[in-house]
């Protein structure tokens, strides 16, 4: 929410509270009225009184931006971890050992998570519309040259042309639910964000495996082709532009008074102040000043009518511009140069640090299992295909589904309880109590994976119970721990997930590199329970967020990220 000082002082004196970045006033207090929906709901940020805001945009024109977004974070996603029901093939294809496959897939998502350094500085600078398109037009070359690579250095170059082209679905989306949608409705679509995009590291090794044994594995990247090509006509018909400039209050108050300081603005007053009907000019004057500056979201909070506020809301729709391939950029080597030094500087945030932690390792968690399916259900006692083993994908697509349907409602409902108890003021980590029980179904499947893989249980205890939880844990932590960070620091939500997804794909590239020969070694317990304790060290840490965590958002008020 934007306020001036003297109104938030005004809000603070009559709360008796402090009002930092990230805190939200989701209800009415005092003198002060809000943009609201259906007449009860506070909507934040509060939209401007603009037909093509984005938040204003009719039901229709946000669900065509949240689906081709979607199905992009999808096709992204649908490739590169895909590759685990494959290795026997590789392994034949290309003379190699199952080490040397298995960096398929983790030099991909190394470099994709790093890729981000060059799409979230296009996606501040000139949209997120050009970042959808010529990423998708890089994913479906490096589909194409997947499917036609002959030599094992020339599919590995394919794998790194799919990481560079592949990173938006890991940064971009977040962005998109927070330029579309007010913070009441996040949770939910930040949830179907994850679920989405872990589904498709799901449902590709699913297919990959059926389409290897009977079509052969090159098929695979010709489907993914398709797939990319449908998705790169979805973008350029379905999705406008979402990026909107939602000006910081200094700004606001810089252009009133810009306004009222100005030469035409004086000599104005002056001619006023000598005729009569002086109150109805000034009030003409003020009219106009409004309309002039109708793209800055309302900083004056009065007792009017939502409807008389902002008669576009849900009635919106996109511009002209907002259809372009990119938008224009005063500033765009500065803005550039900014967004390649964000990240960094938001690790020095304990809220970042926490959140990026907890996505690292719990993802961590997921790619385990994937890593090491083959290994343990393609040789003896199982000896199982590469179809049956693709098919256990299933079970962690389905806890995948349980978490979409349940950690995203149940953190909005957490957070909008504690909210009501606390006389309508949002903190952040209000969020985090959700994350309980998702963080023990993390623990039960950790312990049922690592066990029964190494004494050999009966595969379908593994399956239905280990890697129905790795799907669960896999939604809904890392969505309740990124959108806390998002809600913390919504200007630079882009450069957050930079930062997040650097770290993820950094652990997780190395957890690659070491889990097949440390399996070898030592057995599945010690890898997959060292993940499990990592994975509940970094979310235990939730309690002192829980506590705390306004004292971490204190300490970075004045810090220049929530001015961007």
């Amino acid at each position: 929410m934007n306020y001036n000082d003297t109104e938030l002082h005004e809000i603070e004196a009559e709360l008796h509270t402090e009002i930092l970045p990230g805190t939200e006033v989701m209800a009415d207090v005092g003198s002060h009225h809000f943009v609201k929906t259906g007449g009860t709901q506070v909507l934040v940020p509060q939209p401007s009184a603009d037909p093509h805001d984005p938040l204003n945009w009719s039901l229709k024109w946000k669900l065509f931006c949240i689906v081709a977004s979607t199905v992009v974070s999808f096709t992204q996603g649908f490739g590169p971890l895909a590759l685990a029901p494959m290795f026997p093939y590789y392994i034949k294809e290309f003379d190699c050992t199952l080490a040397q496959a298995v960096q398929f897939t983790g030099v991909c998502i190394l470099v994709l998570g790093f890729s981000n350094f060059i799409w979230v500085p296009i996606s501040t600078s000139f949209g997120r519309r050009p970042v959808y398109i010529f990423s998708q037009l890089i994913c479906f070359g490096s589909m194409f040259w997947r499917a036609k690579a002959q030599t094992y250095n020339s599919f590995m170059g394919a794998c790194v042309l799919n990481g560079i082209g592949a990173g938006p679905a890991e940064t971009i989306q977040p962005a998109v639910i927070a330029d579309i949608f007010f913070l009441h409705d996040r949770g939910r679509w930040n949830t179907l964000y994850w679920v989405t995009y872990m589904g498709s590291l799901m449902v590709g090794p699913i297919i990959s495996g059926v389409m290897s044994q009977h079509a052969g594995w090159r098929s695979f990247w010709w489907f993914n082709v398709a797939i990319v090509g449908l998705s790169l006509l979805m973008v350029i018909f379905m999705f406008p532009e979402t990026k909107w400039h939602r000006p910081h209050p200094d700004e606001v108050m810089m252009d009133l008074s810009r306004e009222r300081d100005s030469p035409a603005t004086i000599r104005e007053k002056a001619n006023s102040e000598a005729l009569e009907g002086f109150d109805s000019a000034e009030t003409e004057k003020g009219q106009a000043i409004a309309q002039n500056n109708s793209n800055i979201a309302m900083p004056d909070l009065t007792h009017s009518t939502t409807a008389a506020r902002d008669p576009y809301l849900g009635k919106g729709s996109p511009s002209k511009a907002q259809r372009r391939l990119f938008q224009p950029n005063e500033h765009p080597l500065r803005s550039i140069i900014m967004d390649l030094w964000t990240p960094w500087k938001l690790f020095a945030f304990p809220i970042v640090e926490f959140a990026a932690f907890v996505v690292s390792w719990s993802c961590s968690s997921f790619l385990t299992l994937n890593l090491t399916q083959s290994q343990n259900f393609a040789p003896p006692p199982y000896n199982l295909s590469s179809q049956s083993i693709g098919f256990f994908n299933f079970a962690i697509l389905i806890g995948a589904l349980i978490g979409l349907f349940t950690a995203g409602p149940l953190s909005d409902w957490v957070s909008a309880r504690a909210t009501k108890k606390n006389r309508g003021i949002r903190e952040p980590e209000m969020r985090l109590p959700a994350m309980i029980p998702y963080v023990l179904i993390m623990i039960l499947g950790n312990v049922v994976a690592a066990v029964g893989m190494e004494y050999k249980w009966p595969w379908q205890a593994i399956v239905v119970i280990a890697f129905t939880c790795a799907g669960l844990q896999v939604a809904a932590l890392p969505a309740i721990a990124s959108t806390y960070a998002v809600d913390s620091y919504k200007p630079v939500a882009g450069s957050l997930f930079v930062a997040i997804t650097v770290n993820k794909n950094v652990w997780g590239y190395g957890f690659s590199v070491f889990i097949t020969p440390w399996v070898e070694k030592s057995g599945f317990v010690p890898p997959i329970l060292t993940n499990m304790a990592l994975v509940t060290l970094w979310c235990l840490f939730g309690v002192l967020f829980y506590y705390k965590g306004k004292t971490f958002r204190r300490w970075s008020r004045n810090s220049k990220v929530h001015k961007m």
